[in-house]
């Protein structure tokens, strides 16, 4: 009952990029409602023989009806030329005027984060000032290799996070409405930060945490969610810091034998094994694919008679399975590639494209369980409504509970 993909490649001539060009990053998005199209960008850069031209093409169509077709939106290019080495490129949903819109975020060289926001009136993407819409990045102290901004839900917050060439790595909790940064939290590692990515964990919380998140409205989450940050080093052994924003970056968390592959070069964190649990997926230049899982503890740490605030709850990863690759990993996804409900872990290697599926065994047991539970949960629940009814009506008539 295994499914199998039959590869199929096919060419997309995307246009005013040289064929001696080195592609360096590649990103994009769809465009908010009420807005429609695909937007595409690449940055490249160009030998020109006595020096290297940077370049940012970022590919969009704005013809009724071909908003989505990749072979028009590759002919319909926008070209600026950089003035600057490109690293990450990087699309972020901001709030502007009440209306979603999507940017994009280019690190570089500067070193700098710069923003290219669409014009409407123009249909093209313009540059603008970042502390405009990202205050917490004006300043930075090295290259940004990368950069992760995470919409905390129903908030009106978001966490941005951002490693550098340099070992730096900091991490920003903004309200955009205001464009103020309510805390920020930087710490210096030794090697390159070769990804930065948050995610939510299980919240284990403790009588005496203070509440993290404040909504725009004023009214505290009674239950806020516990938001983590994954730290990946070329040299270092990967961490997470767990719950920034009621620890800051001091409760870490270490990946074990994640240096024994050499460098980190991508990571990704979602739930692979149907548990509604993050996993963390580490790919490394030593050709291997390490899955990390999270074993939380519902006790915390006790110097006295209670708990105190500083002092963390129990809890690690550890290292559940990994997986070789004939060539280092560059790249990931978990995406529904055959479009049936089900996700792939796609993998780009050095020399390939890998697909991973899940045992369709596997599957149909998990949902035979589920629906095993979800069953006798109903048939609980409207047991209880049922009693819950007779007691109500025998209370009516004054004659009390039947025995």
């Amino acid at each position: 009952m295994r499914r199998n993909l039959r590869p199929v490649a096919r060419e997309v001539q995307f246009t005013y990029i040289p064929v001696d060009a080195e592609i360096v990053s590649i990103d994009t998005f769809n465009k908010p409602s009420p807005k429609r199209g695909l937007v595409v960008g690449i940055t490249f850069i160009k030998d020109s023989g006595d020096k290297a031209s940077p370049f940012l093409n970022i590919y969009c169509d704005y013809e009724p009806g071909s908003e989505y077709n990749l072979d028009s939106i590759a002919q319909s290019c926008l070209n600026l030329e950089l003035q600057f080495t490109p690293f990450q490129l990087y699309h972020a949903e901001v709030q502007v005027a009440d209306r979603p819109e999507t940017v994009f975020l280019l690190s570089g060289n500067d070193p700098a984060i710069h923003l290219y926001k669409e014009n409407e009136e123009l249909h093209q993407f313009e540059e603008q000032p970042v502390e405009n819409l990202f205050p917490e990045l004006k300043e930075l102290p090295s290259n940004v290799l990368w950069l992760d901004v995470y919409n905390i839900p129903n908030s009106g917050q978001r966490i941005t996070a951002f490693g550098c060439q340099s070992g730096y790595i900091q991490v920003a909790q903004v309200e955009p409405a205001k464009r103020v940064v309510l805390q920020s939290w930087s710490i210096q590692q030794d090697g390159p930060i070769s990804k930065v990515l948050v995610f939510a964990l299980p919240n284990v919380s403790h009588p005496d945490d203070t509440p993290g998140i404040v909504s725009s409205k004023g009214s505290t989450d009674p239950n806020p969610q516990s938001y983590s940050v994954l730290v990946t080093s070329t040299i270092e052994l990967s961490v997470v810091y767990r719950n920034v924003l009621q620890h800051g970056l001091e409760d870490q968390l270490v990946l074990p034998l994640s240096d024994q592959y050499d460098s980190v070069l991508c990571a990704l964190v979602t739930d692979i094994d149907f548990d509604s649990e993050p996993e963390i997926l580490l790919g490394t230049y030593g050709q291997e694919l390490l899955c990390y899982k999270y074993r939380a503890e519902n006790t915390c740490v006790k110097s006295t008679a209670r708990c105190h605030r500083f002092k963390q709850p129990q809890g690690d990863f550890h290292l559940l399975w990994q997986r070789t690759f004939p060539s280092p990993l560059l790249s990931m996804d978990y995406v529904d590639l055959t479009c049936d409900g089900l996700c792939e872990l796609a993998v780009v290697c050095l020399k390939g494209l890998h697909i991973l599926q899940h045992s369709l065994m596997d599957v149909v047991q998990c949902l035979l369980e589920r629906l095993q539970l979800e069953a006798a949960s109903r048939a609980s629940q409207s047991s209880v409504s049922v009693q819950q009814q007779d007691a109500r009506v025998e209370d009516i008539d004054g004659q009390g509970p039947r025995v």
